[in-house]
């Protein structure tokens, strides 16, 4: 690995805590290796990423329902599934219950058992007509023997899934949809993602086709998300089926699945947005993340937090973009340049200072991010100017 990727790991890991991104777990007690928590900006970002994939994966389609399935399920769940036989110690194991009634089961490895076992109920609730997908964000655990690399790899994560059922002989057309849309969201959230088609002795023992979407990390390529056409396996192992009431015939559907890992996304979108350059005359760090997903879209100063007129203006104006736009943050901590750094290392593409010509003329100053241009912007004009 060079020298430059190796520093630039280390300074998103240190820029990741100093700015309330992502904590190590139970830091206090020497942390647990494998295991990461979020903080404020960490959290919002990771929750941004969500909503957008759902808009896309889910809102912005017809064909799409949402459930959100237990992490401990019966025993049978994974047995039949072939997780316990292929996966053996990588699953975790659990207990449920006390006494003799205990039972032995295991957390889940993937969110997708529990979209299928549910198949039966989502076709008695809403009768859909293939294709149809069923959409799925949650928790998932793998016993990894040596987690690394930072949150690239854990021993509890987050998935974001998708189970699009089809009829057999149409997955090669959907299985490219599926495609087109994952790239398209990465673009979205700014992230350039190699496509790599896996062979057949690396693919999972479920799937027939499967393409990689691969990111160029600090530390090298590595898995980002993946998309895999599962053929019958799932359904025919839970001995589930479907009527195709249009021509009363039984049939098991096919199935395509794009998974996306939200945690390697979120550090693929740091490294992405993560800047360094010279601006007015000091060297600065700021993460150039695409607003819609950035954790604060604006935040607002007084020039000067002793001037009560300047404090109450700027609670003023904020306030008011508050109304429209949630992830607004009031900042009036140190002088104005080392709010302006602070803002650009969370990533906020604008800050908005209320000076006293703010007083005079109700205009403020926009300071944009990436270019760190100044304007004078009229406070009714100042909504539109930061959307």
């Amino acid at each position: 690995m060079a020298q430059k990727e190796e520093n630039l790991m280390e300074k998103i890991v240190s820029l990741a805590k100093r700015r309330g991104f992502v904590y190590p777990s139970s830091e206090i007690y020497g942390g647990f290796a494998g295991f990461w928590n979020y903080g404020h900006y960490g959290a919002i970002l990771k929750e941004n990423i969500k909503s957008l994939w759902k808009q896309r994966f889910v809102f912005d389609r017809e064909d799409m329902f949402v459930t959100d399935t237990s992490i401990i399920s019966n025993p049978k769940v994974l047995e039949a599934s072939g997780h316990v036989s292929n996966f053996g110690n990588e699953i975790f194991k659990t207990q449920v219950g006390t006494g003799e009634d205990t039972v032995t089961t295991h957390l889940r490895a993937e969110t997708a058992q529990g979209i299928f076992v549910d198949f039966k109920n989502v076709v008695d609730t809403h009768h859909p007509k293939l294709p149809f997908g069923v959409a799925q964000i949650g928790k998932a655990f793998r016993n990894e023997i040596s987690p690394r690399d930072f949150i690239f790899r854990q021993r509890e994560f987050e998935q974001m899934e998708v189970e699009y059922f089809i009829k057999p002989n149409d997955w090669e057309k959907y299985f490219e949809t599926w495609r087109e849309a994952m790239s398209n969201f990465a673009k979205e959230i700014g992230i350039h993602a190699h496509e790599f088609e896996v062979p057949e002795d690396d693919r999972a023992h479920y799937s027939k086709r499967t393409i990689d979407f691969q990111f160029d990390y600090p530390f090298g390529r590595g898995e980002l998300w993946g998309l895999a056409y599962r053929t019958d396996f799932d359904l025919k192992n839970h001995n589930l089926d479907y009527i195709d009431e249009e021509v009363g015939e039984r049939m098991v559907p096919h199935v395509i699945e794009p998974s996306l890992g939200v945690d390697r996304t979120l550090l693929a979108v740091m490294a992405s947005a993560y800047q360094e350059d010279d601006l007015g005359g000091e060297k600065r760090v700021y993460l150039k993340f695409p607003k819609i997903i950035a954790p604060i879209r604006a935040a607002v100063f007084p020039l000067l937090k002793n001037k009560p007129e300047l404090v109450s203006k700027a609670r003023e104006v904020y306030s008011m973009l508050k109304k429209d736009l949630p992830n607004i943050e009031f900042d009036d901590n140190g002088n104005i340049g080392k709010r302006y750094r602070r803002q650009d290392e969370i990533g906020t593409p604008y800050c908005v200072t209320i000076d006293f010509d703010t007083l005079e003329d109700n205009t403020v100053t926009v300071r944009d991010r990436d270019s760190g241009e100044q304007k004078r912007v009229k406070i009714e004009n100042l909504k539109e100017e930061i959307v």
